[in-house]
């Protein structure tokens, strides 16, 4: 018993190694560019809501919806990928492969850009997508107050469960398939470059 309780003792946990510095630059950047991305997709949301009719709105809706979920699995899978198979495939010239490489090294700010920028922007702006989407329905027809708030939290609580249900898929998928979804990405941003 006493040799257990000081074998308990000994056990300690050491953090790991990151950069020494805080990458302010980094965090400075990624706060403007939510700012910026944040204002267009809200812009062009509304611009387009305040112009379509209620089926167009909706699909709207479903597209920001999916790109939050798209981005937050992107953003998992780059966490959860592994870096060897692409020195490989880097060494034998395959397209995507030494993108796929920077991607995984970049873990942090990729998923930080993809989960909370981009994912926390299409939830934000769902909401607001939501709430338009409400008020075309409401000056469709003339509802009570009760029945107003039911439909208001029914559209938001289905707004919700979806994002989270599709995240909670997207999770598994990522981390199943992460080097398969590493590569997509890469070979779609390195196809893109060369075009330019």
């Amino acid at each position: 018993m006493k040799k257990e309780k000081n074998n308990k003792k000994r056990i300690k946990f050491y953090k790991k190694r990151t950069s020494k510095d805080t990458n302010y630059k980094w965090i400075i950047g990624i706060i403007i560019w939510t700012f910026i991305i944040s204002s267009l997709i809200s812009f062009v949301s509304d611009a387009m809501l305040a112009r379509v009719d209620l089926f167009f709105a909706f699909i709207i809706l479903i597209g920001i919806i999916l790109t939050g979920i798209l981005f937050d699995i992107i953003g998992v899978s780059v966490t959860a990928a592994e870096e060897v198979p692409f020195h490989s495939m880097a060494s034998r010239r395959v397209r995507g492969a030494k993108t796929a490489v920077f991607l995984i090294r970049n873990a942090d700010k990729v998923s930080n850009f993809c989960n909370d920028v981009i994912g926390d922007v299409c939830g934000v702006v769902s909401g607001g997508a939501g709430a338009a989407i409400i008020g075309k329905i409401i000056t469709y027809g003339g509802f009570d107050d009760r029945t107003k708030t039911l439909l208001t939290l029914a559209i938001s609580a289905t707004i919700a469960s979806i994002t989270v249900g599709g995240k909670a898929l997207g999770k598994n998928f990522a981390i199943s398939q992460s080097n398969n979804i590493v590569y997509s990405v890469a070979w779609f941003l390195d196809t893109i470059r060369r075009k330019k």
